[in-house]
């Protein structure tokens, strides 16, 4: 079976065809436009995205909508991570970090699927905290500024292993477990 993954993030799209090809499924990239409803909540978005998407025919889909939501500033940026990244980036977290004792955060991917007309939504999470630096120069987005274990970033994890802890590998163990449940 093959997946088409939409999104406009070519980090995503290795992070699903790494995870696709260990359980012997495929996955191809799809760019293809939608707009994503503004909502602070990551599911509605995900579930908007994909009406939008069956609305123009496309079907054996994967979209996520993912966000870092760290807790010393209430869940910012949390949906708005993609914003966010493009306009203040790590640097401009790390210093809205500055001075702050509670360094907890966690990442969230929350994925729609469109397998034979049924709809399956899951959401995966990796709790950690952000560092006080940038480190490490793979992945993608927030990965430098984000440690799951205290010792490294993200961006210093190789995928294989990423996968194994990262917010969007447990939504991919969820999404496998249901579409398990159809055979």
């Amino acid at each position: 079976m093959i997946f088409k993954v939409i999104t406009s993030n070519p980090g995503k799209v290795r992070e699903y065809q790494e995870a696709f090809a260990s359980a012997g499924l495929e996955a191809e990239h799809l760019r293809l436009a939608y707009d994503e409803v503004q909502s602070s909540d990551l599911e509605e978005v995900v579930s908007k995205g994909m009406e939008e998407i069956r609305r123009k025919g496309v079907r054996g889909f994967i979209i996520d909508d993912s966000g870092l939501f760290v807790d010393a500033l209430n869940g910012f940026p949390g949906v708005w991570s993609a914003y966010a990244q493009k306009t203040i980036g790590n640097k401009g977290i790390l210093k809205l970090m500055e001075g702050a004792e509670d360094r907890g955060a966690e990442f969230r991917c929350c994925i729609g699927c469109d397998v034979g007309g049924r709809t399956i939504i899951v959401t995966g999470k990796c709790r950690g905290a952000i560092t006080s630096e940038e480190s490490g120069s793979d992945g993608f987005g927030f990965d430098p500024i984000f440690s799951h274990d205290g010792e490294r970033s993200f961006a210093e994890v190789p995928l294989e292993d990423k996968n194994r802890v990262s917010h969007r590998g447990d939504a991919f163990r969820l999404l496998l477990a249901e579409l398990g449940k159809e055979n």
